[in-house]
């Protein structure tokens, strides 16, 4: 088995085995929203509720050590742009590791800023625009992997989409229409996309394919996801201001 399944396999292990510990006590019972959040979560509820159970130790040692939300802000881009440098090489399972990182810093900033009774508008203008940052670096990235045709105008879609999702929420909350419906989120797309990345090289070499194939598949998912998110966004939103 490949390096890159074995770390993988072991990582799948070590969650799935916290998951079971989780189902245990008291917080792991009932699968409503507990993070006050809301929106959707393909994955449902409880899983999201366990993640935030899971890094809930590394929050505390965050905030013991004195680490402002703006370092994980940092963080969040530092991997993005590794992530981009990685795909640009062809080192897939790195670049989907970087955006695994990516994902996870991103969850770090708020949650710190929460606990450390820092979070206001800034911080999350702040954040969410290096967000936007970071998935713009990855899919340069990709898009340099790939090169030219198809596959390149694949990534673009998926790109545009992905921004045009994040654009909808914007705009409807400048609007005063919170709308968080749709199920190619960010969370979704960072599973996703890092996921199949790491896997790429196995999957489309079992499958007798040149390696880039397992990741254009999901490119394609999240293409189609995203604009059918923004689009479903579009028609809640104006749909909500034409009726209040």
């Amino acid at each position: 088995m490949k390096s890159e399944l074995v770390v993988l396999s072991a990582a799948v292990l070590f969650v799935l085995l916290s998951m079971l510990v989780y189902r245990w006590t008291s917080d792991g019972r009932g699968s409503h929203d507990k993070t006050g959040r809301g929106g959707s979560f393909v994955l449902g509820y409880w899983v999201r509720n366990w993640f935030y159970w899971f890094v809930k130790p590394v929050i505390r040692v965050a905030v013991s050590a004195g680490f402002t939300p703006f370092v994980f802000n940092a963080m969040v881009v530092v991997f993005g742009i590794a992530g981009m440098l990685f795909f640009a090489e062809g080192r897939l399972p790195l670049g989907g590791w970087m955006i695994l990182l990516s994902g996870l810093a991103d969850v770090m900033d708020g949650e710190v800023a929460r606990q450390r009774g820092l979070a206001n508008r800034a911080g999350a203008f702040v954040d969410s625009t290096l967000d936007r940052f970071s998935e713009f670096a990855v899919f340069i990235g990709l898009a340099a992997f790939f090169g030219s045709g198809f596959r390149v105008l694949v990534v673009l879609v998926a790109l545009g989409g992905s921004l045009l999702v994040s654009y909808t929420r914007a705009r409807g909350e400048s609007l005063g229409v919170l709308c968080k419906g749709g199920l190619m989120q960010r969370a979704e797309r960072i599973l996703l996309l890092g996921i199949g990345a790491i896997v790429d090289p196995s999957v489309s070499e079992l499958l007798g394919r040149d390696k880039g194939f397992t990741l254009i598949i999901i490119l394609m998912a999240i293409a189609l996801g995203t604009v059918g998110t923004a689009v479903y966004r579009t028609v809640w939103i104006s749909r909500r201001l034409q009726s209040g």
